[in-house]
């Protein structure tokens, strides 16, 4: 192993461990740990320590002060659309919380994004997302999950992008964590059920076909349908693997 991969391995481990335990709750708001805390607790250099720790603050997960070492900032203060912190939140206790707050943020935007991008899409933008939409069923009637999974991500990011708002292109990141957590936790069919690709083939068509009340009333019941199975979900299942 080369010293620059090592050193990103080293970087790698420790906020693997750091950041998911801030973002679990382990260190409260306000707790303060110092990078020579780090550098040996995890037997690592000053300067992976301190990179570590720059990441964490790019998520506004910490503050880091000359003399008053890293703390550990409030929760209203956080990046909580950062991808990464995310995957951490929904990897620990507070699982289902996380979906269902970020699955309220997708009935908030996806419905509009789809009617905008309905107005907006030209034909051939329309043809393409129809036939995504056609693979896409195909791979959810096999009931391959893992390939079915890449192209719902791709099918919401591309509504996100063709309504032309550039904010709600934004979150197509969240979106995405949002879809991979739902199949890593467990908490999709082992196929997907046939009104949900019946509702995606509507959403497609109507951006297609420039229906913008069409597009947006199925995308507001699959976002719907989420909530539903979110809201008659068990207890926090764990992680495939």
């Amino acid at each position: 192993m080369s010293a620059d991969a090592d050193h990103r391995t080293l970087h790698n481990r420790v906020l693997a461990e750091v950041g998911p335990a801030i973002a679990a709750g382990a260190y409260a708001p306000g707790h303060v740990f110092t990078l020579d805390r780090l550098v040996r607790d995890f037997d690592v250099s000053r300067t992976v320590a301190r990179e570590a720790v720059r990441v964490l603050e790019s998520m506004r997960l910490v503050v880091s002060r000359p003399r008053t070492g890293v703390r550990v900032r409030p929760v209203e203060e956080w990046s909580v659309f950062h991808p990464q912190l995310i995957r951490w939140r929904l990897a620990g206790p507070g699982r289902m919380e996380q979906l269902r707050s970020l699955t309220g943020l997708r009935a908030a935007v996806e419905p509009p994004a789809a009617a905008s991008a309905a107005r907006r899409a030209s034909a051939e933008e329309g043809a393409a997302l129809a036939e995504l939409n056609e693979r896409m069923a195909a791979t959810g009637r096999r009931g391959d999950l893992e390939a079915f999974l890449r192209l719902d991500i791709e099918f919401h990011r591309r509504v996100l992008e063709l309504s032309g708002n550039e904010m709600f292109a934004g979150l197509a990141g969240v979106v995405a964590e949002v879809l991979a957590g739902r199949t890593t936790y467990d908490l999709m069919p082992q196929q997907p059920r046939p009104e949900a690709l019946r509702l995606h083939t509507h959403v497609a068509t109507a951006v297609r076909d420039g229906l913008p009340e069409v597009a947006e009333a199925a995308m507001r019941a699959i976002v719907g349908e989420v909530v539903s199975a979110l809201d008659h979900a068990g207890p926090a299942p764990t992680a495939r693997g």
